[in-house]
């Protein structure tokens, strides 16, 4: 039975179960995807979406239902077509959420030819494609290098340039950007505008809402059902329906939703401002005409004051206590190559330090080095003025620090949620009353007192990484390495997240956290650092570093999405940068907003 040309997937009331029909990942979906479009597929974490991604790039055949692929049907509801989903496959490419999982060499360039090879490419073609798809991801220098040595976002970018090197006319990305830094993500949507202009069709599940902007059409998902679909603008409009889905608007969306008149959300705001310039053509005639007035001086966060008056390399009186993290001109290697090279920096005991860089910057390796699980090449590094490569206190160390990893749902081994939360505290030789108060206390901090008894195996991906978070922070440590613990959840789980770090910071804890989101650094460190090539960039407060709005261009990084959007509208007002305070954070954009009279005209 042959499909119409014109779609190049379609889903009939497909249903899929993993559990023998107990649940469904995927419950009654329908779906048609045209030639040439672009879809964004949104959704909570387990609401689906990868399922539905695994379906339309031929890789699951679902349990019910009708799957028609590259214009033939794969599946009638009772027989998988082996040759056609072979043939479909072939067409399609797929960039899973996890690079690792994709990942099947161990040189950079024979991973990428892997797919062409398989589909009998050319040698000489098949040399230019690596070459030309390595190129399109800046890994061009990398092509002899091992995958497993670099670092999660570069092997992301392998992974993507491996499924362009199969020149497929449909494109299936989950998470593709979960991984990479500002210039990656960057990198990556530009990529997605040249296939779709050279006529690919692109499906591209993403948690970044702002992603969802360059889309033909947007496909909310919610508990394995289709809840919401429609243009940008249009799914973007019913702000109450993604909020009850785990997800929030774009930040232009929600600045103009907060700004409604009288504080209540009003219709045009929600449902029409996607862009910088509608919302400065709905806020100029208030904004505009104080913009003349002296701009208010900028405001600074309690933390920012904190360190302003006891410096940005201790808290508290000087010499009260060692750093909780000292690393004295550190470097290094991996098989020569230098990941950290002469590297100092110090971290005061109930600091929050937000490490930030491009990818490969060294950040991953300066965590390791943090947690002793690996040794520098050269220089010392201390916590709490115990030597990481002291043998006789190891015991000592594995009590103050605590390491949460890039994956940290790949920590997890025991049967159960609480024998995984219970290992580390039982290494210690604490008592079972102790222990058992100690998993208590944490499952419950982090919302997931339930599920003691579960395996942590059969919960979802954020629930997951709450387990592993759970397992370190019941060890107690007084300094918390943090490895990008919110990529890769969505916004109602990464919002849980910044919480509990709130949490943690404010009970004293040192913490260390690696990120990719200039948000995240602006709102929760009292200081950042930025690393490129193994050293130290920049450092200061937030306000101080995103000063530098030039040098964090040029190092692949960016500003918080609200301070780029102030900049925005004082372009498209005509007024001069800093008008509207230099806000960091939503919070601080829509006060300003507020104080020069911006109230939505609606």
């Amino acid at each position: 039975m042959a499909a119409s040309q014109n779609i190049r997937a379609r889903l009939t009331r497909a249903r899929l179960s993993y559990d023998g029909r107990a649940t469904w990942a995927l419950d009654g979906v329908s779906l048609e995807v045209r030639a040439g479009e672009r879809l964004c597929v949104l959704g909570a974490n387990g609401s689906g979406k990868s399922t539905l991604a695994q379906l339309l790039a031929g890789l699951e055949a679902p349990d019910e239902g009708i799957v028609e692929l590259c214009g033939r049907v794969t599946f009638d509801g009772t027989r998988v077509d082996a040759d056609a989903y072979r043939k479909a496959r072939h067409h399609t490419g797929l960039v899973f959420q996890n690079p690792e999982d994709q990942i099947v060499t161990s040189v950079v360039a024979d991973d990428v030819a892997f797919g062409p090879e398989n589909l009998g490419v050319d040698p000489a073609d098949m040399r230019r494609r690596v070459e030309d798809e390595l190129a399109r991801v800046a890994l061009a220098s990398y092509a002899q290098a091992d995958p497993a040595r670099l670092s999660g976002g570069q092997q992301q970018r392998v992974a993507i340039a491996g499924a362009l090197a199969m020149h497929p006319d449909m494109l299936v990305l989950d998470e593709p950007g979960a991984m990479l830094d500002v210039r990656g993500r960057r990198g990556i949507m530009r990529v997605l505008d040249r296939l779709q202009a050279a006529g690919a069709t692109l499906v591209h599940v993403t948690h970044f809402m702002d992603e969802a902007l360059a889309a033909d059409r947007v496909i909310v998902m919610r508990a394995g059902k289709i809840v919401l679909e429609g243009t940008p603008r249009e799914v973007f409009s019913h702000a109450d329906e993604l909020a009850d889905a785990g997800l929030e608007l774009p930040l232009v969306a929600e600045v103009a939703h907060q700004l409604g008149a009288g504080g209540t959300p009003c219709a045009p705001c929600a449902s029409c401002t996607l862009s910088a310039r509608e919302l400065a053509a709905q806020t100029a005639p208030a904004t505009h005409a104080s913009a003349a007035g002296d701009a208010p001086a900028p405001n600074k966060s309690q933390a920012e004051k904190s360190l302003d008056e006891k410096g940005t390399n201790e808290k508290g009186k000087a010499g009260s206590s060692a750093p909780a993290l000292l690393m004295q001109n550190v470097s290094f290697a991996y098989d020569g190559a230098p990941a950290l090279d002469g590297l100092s920096l110090a971290v005061a005991p109930g600091e929050l330090v937000a490490l930030t860089g491009h990818t490969g910057s060294g950040k991953s390796t300066l965590a390791r080095l943090a947690c002793a699980l690996a040794a520098p090449t050269a220089g010392t590094v201390e916590v709490f003025g115990v030597d990481t490569q002291d043998r006789r206190r190891r015991r000592e160390l594995r009590g103050l620090v605590g390491y949460v990893m890039q994956r940290p749902e790949r920590q997890l081994f025991a049967e159960t949620v609480y024998d995984d939360v219970a290992y580390g505290p039982r290494n210690l030789g604490l008592s079972k009353a102790e222990v058992d108060e100690r998993v208590a206390s944490q499952l419950e901090l982090l919302g997931i007192a339930g599920k003691a008894g579960s395996s942590p195996f059969e919960l979802s991906g954020g629930q997951q990484r709450l387990v592993a978070l759970a397992g370190v922070l019941a060890m107690e440590p007084r300094l918390l390495v943090l490895d990008e613990p919110m990529s890769a959840l969505d916004p109602r789980g990464a919002s849980l997240l910044r919480d509990i770090v709130r949490t943690l910071h404010e009970a004293g804890r040192a913490i260390v956290l690696i990120t990719h989101s200039m948000d995240d650094a602006a709102e929760l460190a009292d200081r950042v650092v930025t690393l490129d090539r193994g050293r130290v960039a920049l450092c200061g407060t937030p306000r101080e570093v995103f000063a530098h709005e030039a040098e964090l261009h040029d190092l692949g990084l960016g500003l918080p999405d609200a301070l780029v959007l102030a900049h925005q509208l004082e372009d498209e007002w005509g007024i001069a940068r800093a008008t509207l305070g230099e806000p960091l954070t939503r919070t601080a954009l829509e006060r300003s907003l507020r104080i020069r009279g911006g109230e939505a005209p609606c």
